[in-house]
């Protein structure tokens, strides 16, 4: 009989862990109810847009930190939740557009309407006076047999830039990346490239069929100030001035120096395209209002249960800025960023919340809340340069901007999915689930590019953004792309982007869930996440337990 008791017993505690794990994946920790409060509280207009430096960002800030502590989350910055994060704060005003070849203006650009200028770093004047050289777009790809510099001289000169990638021919469809934007067509690699050249400015042709958005988007993203991060000291000299023109101002100062645009265009698209000096002298100066602010990034640690792995980190991140109180629209000008992004922080609170509360993966979960993503990805940016753990300990990067208001999906996408180990990883939890993964609309855009996962990813961690997806049950297979464009075209970056009741949470629980498995399968998997050998991003050194 005793035999038979304890043979009994052993077989229930082999079984008590598959038991778990079965009722782990039945049972989710993450409920409508916990992401409904964190929403409410974020989105409500007591915080007035949580924009950074502000009374309401300050209160965004401690209240996600009061959150992690209840939750039993640990302080991620030498005892404190808070990485300081500090800002400069510009208000500028354009002082001098002028063009002129052979000493005689050629051209009269107005700012607003044909060019939009901002300065390169922190400063009350900032100016650049030089030729204007056109530089095709302005890539060097060692990796694509491409370089639109030829070791010209550029030091002091101003270049202009075409928008986006080459375009990729019928015999080298993938040259590029294709229709997908690589980082050589994004407009911060642009400038990056011209202060590697020792440029004195920089001016961005714009057309809306190839940067996807209008060039007044652009006026209005500044026309509320820029916000920058003090100059990291190791970088290049900054660019004096740096700016977008739109196609047709350019076309026209290009024309009156007897330049063709269009020729010119056609050239930049082949490997033989040399800098071609226009002969046209640009002189561009701004007056800027320079104050410093400082903002807050939030970060909590769950340590790993494993005494050697629980050194390395897998991060999931979001960003709790919004726009703050801006232009009213039909009588309100509280931007409360629901949508984007409290729905994130609300999904990363509730992870961090389950973290605590189930048993601990291998390695250990950093929970970093990011500031001023709206201003540039500034709060992550900061994180990267200043991380509160070793880069080289951080095994992966899950970001979340936007979480599900519309309900259960078959589907999640992620942007960088093609580029690491983490989208096939995370395609079979999917698949497990009968579920897939469907690609970003729109690849020509570089969405990759574009969220504070961008920023650890640049740094060399394997990193993915996770959305919503589009196939939603219950629905006509469009009606998701439908909704997609109902809120760009009228909830994104307005006042109108604010909690509501009739808000179907589910997907949001769908989605919240499905990214806490997943952090922590890699947090418990026996290999790390690795870059794609085309990847534009590795790893200078491997992670280290």
């Amino acid at each position: 009989m005793y035999r038979l008791v304890r043979y009994a017993v052993t077989a229930l505690l082999l079984a008590l862990p598959a038991a778990l794990v079965a009722q782990s994946r039945s049972v989710s920790p993450i409920t409508s109810a916990e992401i409904d409060g964190y929403l409410r509280f974020l989105s409500s207009d007591l915080l007035e847009g949580r924009a950074p430096g502000t009374r309401g960002g300050k209160l965004a800030a401690e209240y996600i930190a009061s959150q992690l502590r209840s939750f039993g989350v640990e302080p991620g910055v030498n005892g404190s939740y808070f990485q300081p994060v500090p800002i400069d704060v510009l208000t500028t005003q354009p002082s001098s557009v002028h063009a002129s070849a052979s000493g005689k203006a050629t051209a009269t650009l107005r700012p607003g309407p044909d060019v939009v200028l901002s300065a390169g770093s922190a400063t009350p004047r900032s100016a650049a006076q030089g030729e204007l050289v056109f530089v095709g777009y302005g890539a060097a790809a060692p990796e694509y047999r491409w370089d639109d510099f030829k070791g010209v001289d550029l030091k002091g000169k101003i270049l202009l830039m075409l928008v986006n990638d080459p375009p990729a021919p019928p015999s080298e469809p993938t040259l590029f990346g294709g229709i997908a934007m690589t980082y050589y067509g994004r407009w911060t690699y642009k400038y990056e490239e011209a202060e590697r050249r020792g440029a004195a400015g920089s001016l961005i042709v714009h057309r809306t069929d190839q940067a996807g958005y209008p060039f007044q988007l652009r006026f209005g993203s500044n026309s509320t100030g820029q916000r920058l991060l003090p100059r990291d000291p190791k970088l290049p000299p900054p660019l004096g001035v740096r700016g977008w023109i739109t196609d047709s101002a350019a076309a026209a100062l290009l024309r009156q120096a007897g330049l063709d645009m269009a020729q010119l265009r056609a050239q930049a698209a082949t490997r033989d395209f040399r800098p071609v000096a226009t002969g046209i002298t640009m002189d561009l100066g701004l007056a800027s209002t320079v104050a410093r602010t400082t903002s807050e990034n939030v970060v909590g640690v769950v340590r790993g249960r494993d005494a050697q792995l629980g050194r390395q980190y897998v991060a999931l991140s979001a960003h709790w800025d919004h726009l703050g109180i801006g232009t009213p629209v039909n009588g309100d000008s509280i931007y409360n960023g629901a949508f984007d992004n409290a729905s994130g922080v609300a999904s990363v609170l509730a992870i961090a919340h389950a973290a605590t509360a189930q048993p601990k993966p291998k390695r250990s979960l950093l929970f970093v809340f990011v500031t001023a993503e709206e201003s540039g990805l500034l709060g992550s940016a900061y994180f990267a340069q200043s991380p509160t753990v070793p880069l080289s300990q951080i095994a992966a990067n899950l970001n979340v901007d936007e979480t599900n208001f519309r309900g259960r999906t078959r589907d999640l996408i992620a942007l960088g999915e093609n580029k690491s180990s983490l989208g096939p990883e995370l395609g079979a939890l999917l698949r497990e689930e009968g579920m897939h993964l469907t690609p970003k609309e729109h690849p020509e855009a570089g969405h990759f590019y574009r969220s504070d996962h961008f920023s650890l990813a640049k740094a060399g961690v394997p990193a993915l953004s996770i959305e919503e997806g589009l196939d939603f049950i219950g629905r006509p297979k469009e009606w998701g792309l439908q909704q997609v464009d109902d809120y760009d075209a009228h909830r994104y970056h307005q006042p109108s982007d604010e909690y509501r009741a009739d808000f179907d949470l589910s997907g949001a629980v769908q989605m919240t869930d499905l990214i806490y498995r997943f952090a922590r399968r890699i947090a418990d998997a026996p290999t790390l996440p690795t870059w794609n050998a085309d990847a534009e991003f590795h790893r200078s050194s491997p992670p280290q337990p």
